[in-house]
């Protein structure tokens, strides 16, 4: 497998975390991975696949991923790319389904983009670092570690199938 690129876009750094959990997990499988803020990718010429995370606010997928796809959409359309989104703040199954329809739309706007895999996690509410009203918002962690962990893991499989590992 080829280096595998982890790119993420985040506001206050919880999607950061997320994607340094899912590098650790493909970095364990063997595979070479690099990890980068979305904004900072200047080219994909050394990588043979891309995991792109980014946080959704206020039912927009960040920006810099929205970029990002469009950017190298002709490169995105023929390499192995999985792509995450936090945002909900609960795991309640209609959250994580509302949340998945955003993450759908952005994917809408690139449509020569087909991810292998795609995954929505719960997200993160930190009020101390929110403005105001929001910092009045009650406090809320909603990522569930294990199923990350785990759709990393698919993610592994998924890579390894197409490169023919």
């Amino acid at each position: 497998m080829d280096t595998v690129l982890v790119a993420y876009a985040t506001k206050r750094g919880s999607t950061r975390e997320v994607a340094a959990d899912v590098a650790r997990v493909i970095r364990q499988s063997g595979a070479d991975v690099e990890i980068c803020p979305a904004r900072d990718v200047k080219n994909l010429d050394r990588y043979g696949a891309v995991v792109l995370g980014g946080a959704l606010y206020m039912g927009r997928w960040h920006k810099d991923a929205r970029r990002l796809l469009k950017r190298y959409r002709s490169e995105l359309a023929s390499l192995p790319l999985a792509v995450f989104a936090l945002g909900p703040k609960s795991t309640e199954p209609e959250a994580l389904e509302a949340a998945g329809g955003e993450l759908a739309q952005a994917l809408a706007d690139v449509p020569e983009i087909h991810p292998f895999s795609t995954a929505i996690f719960g997200g993160v509410i930190d009020p101390s670092k929110l403005g105001f009203p929001f910092q009045r918002m009650t406090a809320v962690d909603a990522r569930d570690w294990k199923a990350i962990e785990s759709w990393a893991y698919e993610v592994v499989r998924g890579l390894s199938a197409r490169s023919g590992a």
